[in-house]
């Protein structure tokens, strides 16, 4: 979906775009919370189903819908684009929007391209960008937040309930990095991954050490949510990054994320073990670290793109020279 994104949008417009589409899973995940309370009160029971039951009813009935809508609503590139609510002339101007932008189209996935997009930077270091992001903003789909209310003795409708403040608080950030990102910093991806980086390392490391009071616990559970909700702008720097090459982009904002979920497959079981909450002494310790290298991993990248982008601007000096 991302990819797709990337293929409709310019370089002023593509972190609002890619924030939006991630900002719905930041939504759902806030309601979901509100959702399950209101069917446990209103559901538990009824028809002879508990409320967890419930819950499956519930959201397949909503999930359903979405898939379907899915088939026909979306575009495609604008290469092949036959979107019914496109006219001939909308397609023809977003033709014409991406090659101002510099974005290439289509091609063969040739051995000589192969060869060069796996010996290169982008791949792997973007890829690690989204990896140390996304384990690192992992916390705050963890159900700590939720097992630490259970432990201090509220109801089933306030621990499911009171998580909805960190995705709140996750939805706004994704809103304003995504749109300060695009205007504020004229196109800097850095500045908002950097500041997630921090928070993660200020937030993770005061629960790490644990011993803290329950307002500083409080606050840490819910100004987590300023870690996660950015993952579009990871997206619009590697459609950026990788603007000359379509294959190049497609492949690795598909590593990006395949990676990083493969990498959330396993490590938390490794570092959010059941057996340890609410405490985690190595969920936050690793949160911490991860901030940190996500942060290295940023400001490398910034440099090898500036460098890049340079290199590039001489040669087409000297071809204009010559």
């Amino acid at each position: 979906m991302q990819y797709v994104i990337g293929s409709w949008y310019r370089r002023d417009e593509l972190a609002k775009r890619s924030c939006i589409f991630p900002a719905g899973y930041t939504i759902g995940t806030m309601l979901s919370g509100l959702l399950m309370a209101a069917i446990y009160k209103g559901l538990n029971g009824a028809a002879g189903l508990r409320g967890w039951q419930w819950l499956f009813v519930v959201n397949t009935c909503l999930a359903l819908p979405v898939a379907a809508a899915g088939f026909f609503v979306l575009p495609d590139v604008p290469e092949i684009s036959r979107a019914w609510y496109l006219s001939p002339a909308d397609v023809a101007l977003s033709r014409r929007r991406m090659e101002l932008e510099g974005r290439a189209n289509r091609g063969p996935y040739t051995r000589a391209k192969l060869v060069r997009i796996l010996t290169g930077w982008h791949l792997y270091l973007l890829s690690l960008l989204y990896v140390l992001y996304l384990n690192a903003a992992a916390f705050g789909s963890q159900p700590a937040f939720a097992l630490w209310l259970k432990g201090r003795g509220y109801g089933v409708t306030a621990v499911n309930a009171y998580p909805a403040l960190t995705a709140g608080l996750t939805l706004l950030v994704t809103v304003v990095c995504a749109w300060t990102s695009d205007s504020v910093f004229r196109g800097a991806r850095w500045p908002p991954i950097v500041f997630s980086g921090l928070v993660n390392i200020v937030v993770s490391s005061g629960m790490a050490a644990w011993d803290i009071p329950d307002a500083w616990k409080w606050a840490c559970f819910v100004l987590i949510g300023l870690t996660p909700g950015i993952s579009g702008i990871f997206f619009a720097w590697a459609h950026e990054i990788c603007s000359a090459d379509n294959e190049e982009r497609a492949l690795v904002t598909a590593t990006m994320n395949k990676m990083a979920y493969v990498v959330q497959a396993w490590l938390p079981l490794l570092i959010w073990p059941q057996v340890e909450a609410p405490r985690y002494p190595k969920g936050y310790i690793t949160m911490a670290v991860f901030g940190a290298g996500l942060i290295v991993t940023a400001l490398v990248t910034r440099w090898l793109d500036l460098r890049e982008r340079a290199a590039k601007a001489r040669r087409a000096g000297n071809a204009v020279g010559c």
